[in-house]
């Protein structure tokens, strides 16, 4: 059975509800999500969304901030686009139904986090992508063009490829017609025709040991769309939230926030000590990834598990007003946020590189677009600025939805395309070999491809995934396929290309940041 839609959505975070609630009067629209509705990236994200409000800041200040953030690799007009239109994108999000604290004078309580210049973060407790979540969630619920098809896994998209043309990375007009979705309830595998699909399935935290990622960030789109041929680029940079809980055990590790810090929150090492004056002037506030290679750093030169977040100096009231999630989990533990310092290490947190997309969100392949994590729209460069990556969002799912719109009417569902065979296929014998493995890759990702590299430590990766990914093709090739078994190769393929990327970039710059590195190449 072949299904036909105007648009098809591959993720249910704020780039994929977004943009169905923008081309929902234009045409039919599936949303599909491996999980229920809610789960994405966009539910966890604690701290906030980043736009300019204040009278005291001005667009230049952010634009200049990013700037400086991305390590001189951003596109300048790209972030430009993003910060000019970015306001006005959150007071729709506003005009939905999502809800930001207010001060006593009913302002926003505009926050600041690091590498910001100014407070411009508009945020709802320590909850924010919860309650744009929700927002959204409601929104489109309630149209009666959108469907949601919950627990549908993609497994690939459909191009030229499967009707028997041969497609490499050189080939021109590459087309997408639509994807091979997997209802993880009946296990079969539909295909879905559409005229427009959008990528929007966020990260690829998974891909590391430890992670402020939901389970189900796989880096799923990336790996489609790189297997489709489609352009990938900028995956070298990876980026460690400097501040996650020191929970041994817990996974996927309990976020918190980097708003903290711009609460007044100072980092200490575990005998009591401050230690950021020794790398930055902005102390706790610099940008994430010099805060997080300083931890990383007097980790490895002290023999250390984490660092303090020291906040016993912070107003009780407002820190539980305004961390309500986070004051709960630490009590929980038995870390009462102003008797003792709370233990943090960094995780593995955001990908700024991905499917590489123009301004209106389009990939290298047609009638595909890619908004959100999963995308490299140039905002970012070699480091993302905190809070920008939902205002990116808002501003290419607006910018995406517009193309879409426009180009609906010269489009029309491909004929011929085939049902996907299963054929000779069996059940896997035993799914401790797609366990294990998972945990392998991650294990090598962590060791090896973390927060300051060698051509040593990404050689023996490079060597190690590769046995792992034979082994995994010849059981993909065999095996009835599961959610499981396609997050492991997908998983693997996103190793491969932060791994292989971060070979050919030859110099330390933002989150990529090597050590001894010799100019004769790896490859």
């Amino acid at each position: 059975m072949q299904q036909k839609i105007d648009f098809l959505i591959i993720g249910s975070g704020i780039a994929g509800l977004s943009y169905a609630l923008k081309v929902a009067a234009h045409g039919s629209v599936f949303i599909v999500t491996k999980s229920n509705e809610d789960e994405s990236n966009t539910k966890y994200a604690q701290g906030g969304i980043a736009a300019v409000w204040s009278d005291k800041d001005t667009i230049e200040k952010h634009i200049q901030d990013t700037l400086i953030a991305g390590g001189g690799l951003c596109d300048e007009d790209t972030v430009r686009v993003v910060v000019t239109e970015g306001t006005e994108r959150v007071k729709e999000l506003i005009e939905l139904g999502a809800n930001f604290d207010k001060n006593k004078s009913g302002a926003y309580d505009l926050a600041k986090e690091g590498g910001h210049s100014e407070h411009r973060i508009l945020h709802y407790k320590d909850i924010t992508g919860y309650e744009i979540e929700r927002a959204l969630i409601a929104q489109v619920r309630n149209h009666k063009n959108i469907t949601i098809l919950d627990h549908h896994y993609a497994i690939d998209i459909i191009t030229q490829h499967h009707l028997g043309e041969v497609v490499t990375s050189q080939s021109k007009n590459i087309i997408c017609f639509g994807a091979y979705i997997l209802n993880t309830k009946t296990q079969k595998i539909e295909t879905v025709l559409s005229k427009i699909t959008l990528m929007a399935t966020g990260g690829a935290g998974h891909v590391y040991a430890t992670t402020t990622n939901p389970t189900i960030a796989t880096g799923d789109g990336i790996a489609m769309v790189y297997r489709a041929k489609g352009t990938v680029q900028d995956m070298e940079f990876v980026q460690f939230h400097p501040t996650s809980l020191y929970n041994p055990g817990e996974h996927p590790s309990f976020l918190i926030t980097e708003a903290i810090r711009g609460f007044g929150a100072v980092l200490k090492t575990i005998d009591g000590n401050e230690f950021m004056h020794k790398y930055d002037e902005r102390l706790s506030l610099a940008p994430r990834d010099i805060v997080a290679r300083a931890i990383d750093n007097e980790l490895k030169t002290r023999g250390e598990d984490f660092v303090y977040l020291d906040c016993r100096h912070i107003d009780r009231k407002a820190f539980i007003d305004h961390f309500p999630n986070i004051y709960e989990k630490c009590m929980k533990l038995g870390i009462d946020p102003f008797m003792k310092m709370i233990p943090v290490i960094p995780a593995m947190h955001y990908l700024c590189g991905g499917i590489l997309v123009n301004k209106e969100g389009q990939t290298t392949l047609g009638n595909l677009f890619a908004v959100g994590e999963c995308a490299c729209t140039g905002l970012h460069g070699a480091n993302r600025l905190a809070s920008n990556s939902l205002l990116e969002a808002l501003v290419f799912a607006h910018r995406a939805a517009k193309k879409g719109v426009d180009t609906l009417g010269q489009l029309n569902f491909k004929e011929g395309i085939p049902n996907w065979d299963a054929e000779g296929t069996e059940n896997p014998e035993e799914m401790i070999l797609i366990t294990q493995s998972q945990r392998e890759v991650q294990q090598i990702m962590s060791n090896y491809v973390g927060i300051v590299r060698s051509e040593l430590r990404l050689k023996r990766a490079f060597d190690r995934l590769e046995i792992l990914y034979k082994e995994n093709e010849a059981l993909y090739e065999k095996t009835t396929l599961s959610q499981k078994l396609c997050e492991l190769r997908n998983l693997i393929c996103i190793g491969y290309l932060i791994i292989k990327q971060s070979i050919r970039r030859k110099e330390s710059v933002g989150l990529h940041y090597m050590v001894n590195y010799h100019k004769e190449s790896l490859e």
